[in-house]
């Protein structure tokens, strides 16, 4: 797993320290599979969430300018919505998604709303790239934005998702 730092300016000339998240997974599982796991809204609710999470509710439009709205829901019946909407989409390889806390409708809340540490971008991005590889899937996710008081935790919750999808996408 890859860190990169990203410093932004902001108007007071501090310094918000962001990450992108970059995690690298082989999932034995064929690459149709895996894509339609991240791109098909009964699929992702399979998988989406870490350890302990469910996804009740996920929609996506999986095309180029779509929008997305999901939950995962704690295991203390918490509901974190997010939204966003797909800016690249190349089938079986590459989906490039905004990503924003969100309520239910899917109206943009801060993630301070959800209590969430750290300065929060209103807009993140995430990256999924994917290969075909004798018969299993290379995938590469890039979260851009993460705080770095949230990075590890970001790590550790993609890692979580992505041991269910493995587990739970066959």
């Amino acid at each position: 797993m890859e860190r990169k730092t990203q410093r932004q300016d902001t108007s007071h000339h501090d310094t918000d320290v962001q990450h992108e998240l970059v995690i690298h997974r082989v999932f034995d599982l064929p690459l149709k599979k895996v894509w339609q796991a991240i791109t098909e809204p009964e699929e992702f609710k399979k998988w989406w969430g870490p350890k302990d999470f469910t996804c009740p509710s996920s929609k996506m439009e999986a095309r180029v300018g779509g929008k997305y709205l999901n939950c995962m829901k704690g295991p203390d019946g918490k509901e974190y919505w997010s939204t966003g909407t797909v800016k690249e989409l190349v089938r079986e390889k590459k989906l490039v998604i905004t990503d924003s806390f969100s309520d239910e409708n899917g109206n943009i809340k801060s993630a301070s709303d959800y209590g969430m540490p750290g300065n929060w971008p209103r807009e993140l991005l995430i990256t999924f790239e994917l290969e075909e590889a004798d018969g299993a899937t290379k995938l590469v996710l890039t979260h851009e934005g993460v705080p770095d008081e949230m990075y590890e935790e970001c790590k550790k919750g993609w890692n979580e998702s992505f041991d269910k999808l493995e587990e739970n996408i066959k």
